[in-house]
């Protein structure tokens, strides 16, 4: 069966709609539909000098391919005219909508994955809609507890706890949400990546790993006791390793995954190995989504001053997962 994708345009003042002309100048060996307004489109494709010829999505026909300069779009209605890089909070709703849709062509297997441009979280909060995040969006409609993976190729760093304060991590840290965390990731690293043993790095909280609980007891009374359970169950864990020793070649050669414990412990050494190129990868969601690692560039939409190279690392990235879960069933 060919693959079809979904993805979600973003933020319509940002560069999610160049992005998605830029992505219609290749042809494709999988159905690619972008969900966001057809004018809109069009008006990018004509301020960048590109070829479009938009074909409007039918979800009752088969998948297929499109040639260079088309692009697939299942057309979502503005609430007002967009001007590139003027942000607008009366089509926030507009952002949402394009969301929804994907969500629940995925749920409906209408699409066998969904991707999504960045969008403006400041301007769907400006709208008085409460919006943290398209994690916590998805996790929300699919009532679901996700976990969020960033990858660049093979160098994929996954969070046991995201956005929040440094001050509120250590508390957040339990040996429930480790188990939690890391059964979803080596789960999914089988199903999802085709990994059949999934080897995974697992970082302490604290400098040195606690040092012998000399520099906290985390590790001690916390992330060695969930680890231990793990193993027993089947799970190749190796950690808790110290952080500013583990992201060395010597122990990622045979890694699949490192779990770091809060965001700024690991995501920085992923973006600076392959920033522009990596990809944000929900996991514990009954689909799949995939997204870019950089924001709406408000500056530069309408300009042609960008690179598409995350965009198309997380459609290369979504297609690959989309195939391994196919393989499965």
């Amino acid at each position: 069966m060919m693959l079809r994708l979904a993805l979600t345009t973003g933020e319509p003042a940002g560069i999610g709609p160049d992005l998605s002309v830029m992505l219609a100048q290749s042809a494709r060996d999988y159905e690619l539909v972008a969900i966001g307004n057809s004018e809109l489109l069009a008006e990018r494709a004509s301020n960048l000098s590109l070829p479009l010829e938009i074909r409007t999505f039918d979800a009752n026909t088969p998948a297929r391919t499109d040639n260079a300069g088309t692009l697939c779009v299942q057309d979502t209605a503005l609430k007002q005219p967009v001007v590139a890089g003027q942000l607008n909070s009366t089509n926030a709703p507009y952002v949402l909508q394009t969301l929804d849709t994907a969500i629940n062509g995925c749920t409906d297997n209408t699409f066998q994955a969904m991707v999504t441009a960045p969008l403006h979280k400041g301007v769907v909060n400006d709208a008085g809609i409460s919006f943290t995040g398209h994690t916590e969006y998805l996790a929300e409609k699919l009532g679901c507890d996700p976990v969020m993976l960033l990858a660049s190729g093979d160098f994929r760093v996954a969070l046991a706890t995201t956005h929040m304060p440094l001050s509120a991590v250590s508390k957040a840290i339990t040996e429930d949400g480790l188990s939690r965390v890391l059964t979803i990731l080596h789960n999914e690293l089988r199903t999802r990546f085709g990994i059949g043993k999934p080897r995974i790095l697992v970082c302490g909280l604290n400098p040195h790993a606690g040092e012998d609980g000399h520099l906290g007891r985390e590790e001690i009374d916390i992330i060695i006791p969930a680890l231990e359970k793990l193993r027993s169950a089947g799970l190749e864990l190796i950690g808790p390793l110290p952080a500013d020793t583990l992201f060395t070649q010597h122990h990622l050669n045979d890694a699949d995954a490192v779990l770091a414990m809060y965001h700024d412990q690991g995501l920085p050494v992923l973006k600076y190995a392959g920033f522009g190129n990596s990809v944000n990868i929900t996991l514990g969601l009954p689909i799949i989504r995939t997204s870019v690692d950089h924001g709406t560039a408000i500056d530069k939409a309408g300009t042609g001053n960008i690179d598409s190279g995350s965009l198309n690392a997380a459609i290369g990235m979504a297609k690959r997962m989309a195939l391994a879960e196919q393989s499965q069933t």
